[in-house]
């Protein structure tokens, strides 16, 4: 047996972990030798005890690599260790780095350069849109964005990578046969074609709520940093912020609204000394040593080049009124706009047409949300 298909059982083994097998290879010499180790010898392991050598020898018999890389392979997966050079450079430096990765997709050389964007699943419009916003531009600078592939933010900021044409990397929550939640099965699909997705999880393995924690460390783990867009203070993405310290990664938090449960995590880590956020030029910053003041300056001047909207003086009147705001009543918007209603009738109806605004039920307007990554209309009058 080699040290790759050692770790590839080893990691399909319950009761121990990446710090109890790296014990275990200090002690008898390699992962193979554990392996061969009996029960007894085990035992004498400081932190493994007579119960989980016990459990490791009545295991280790019915695992096979070779079976699991198979079976793997059958979802267009393969096995990657701590002894191949596809490994990721980052994780080798975390004090927990998993035994075995399971990837579909590529790992490339240059998601060294990453940023994590993690946050609630139950998003406000204006989480959403600044989790869009701002994964774009960062994967537009250059930045693979790493995140859970879960509802809401973490799916908002995959898919804003995908439309930057840049890569993005899903670190997921249970095992590669048991995606979760199903409803992305396509969105993963595109990951793999620009990026990688990527678990930890032996086959079979239901995510749980002890999985989704446990894989948090290699979600910062991946990256430079973690940027927490919304998130409540006991939250799995404030969980990720936590890792990311204590890997010595930046953390990067979005100011929200006051009254809203989601602002409370960023704000709580924006007043323990996390980056506020609010454009890329604050995320290149905070990468200094990626990004020199003459590249950030560069790369803010090359996001410039973004797409102005064209519009007529009454349509850009409109725009501004929503541009600040996550949705207006319609009377609102008359106001702020200067407009009549027949003549906001009109303009609303020719910005719908033109995939800038949308109506929302109860007489409401609001900005798609890919429009804010555009140029603010100037104020002509």
């Amino acid at each position: 047996m080699t040290a790759r298909e050692a770790y590839i059982v080893l990691n399909q083994i319950g009761q121990i972990g990446p710090v109890r097998v790296r014990a275990l290879c200090e002690a008898l010499g390699s992962p193979e030798a554990v392996l061969g180790a009996s029960a007894a010898e085990l035992s004498r392991v400081r932190g493994i005890g007579e119960k989980v050598a016990e459990s490791i020898v009545s295991q280790r018999s019915g695992l096979s690599a070779g079976r699991e890389e198979q079976a793997a392979a059958k979802l267009g997966a393969r096995l990657v260790t701590p002894v191949d050079a596809e490994y990721p450079k980052p994780l080798r430096n975390i004090y927990d780095p998993p035994l075995c990765l399971y990837v579909r997709g590529t790992l490339e050389g240059r998601d060294e350069q990453a940023l994590a964007v993690v946050g609630t699943r139950r998003a406000s419009h204006y989480g959403l849109a600044q989790t869009e916003r701002l994964s774009y531009l960062a994967a537009k600078a250059g930045f693979t964005i790493v995140s859970g592939l879960a509802r809401g933010i973490d799916t908002r900021a995959h898919r804003a990578a995908l439309k930057a044409e840049g890569r993005t990397i899903a670190v997921l929550g249970g095992s590669m046969d048991k995606l979760y939640p199903p409803e992305n099965r396509e969105l993963a699909d595109e990951i793999c074609a620009s990026g990688a997705l990527v678990s930890e999880f032996p086959l079979g393995r239901e995510p749980d709520r002890t999985t989704f924690p446990y894989r948090n460390r290699v979600v910062s783990g991946l990256s430079k940093g973690v940027l927490v867009v919304e998130a409540d203070l006991k939250s799995g993405a404030m969980n990720t912020a936590a890792q990311a310290l204590e890997q010595g990664r930046s953390v990067l938090a979005v100011p929200g609204r006051v009254d809203l449960d989601g602002a409370r995590g960023p704000h709580r880590l924006i007043q323990q000394g996390a980056r506020l956020v609010q454009d890329l030029s604050d995320i290149l910053k905070e990468f200094e040593f990626l990004f020199p003041p003459d590249e950030q300056a560069r790369v803010v001047q090359a996001q410039d080049a973004r797409r102005r909207l064209t519009l007529a003086p009454a349509e850009a009147a409109v725009v501004r009124a929503l541009w600040r705001e996550p949705e207006l009543d319609f009377d609102v918007v008359i106001r702020r706009a200067n407009l009549t209603p027949a003549r906001l009738m009109t303009v609303a109806m020719q910005l719908e047409m033109k995939h800038i605004i949308r109506r929302l039920p109860g007489r409401r307007l609001a900005l798609m949300e890919e429009i804010r990554q555009w140029e603010l209309p100037e104020d002509e009058s």
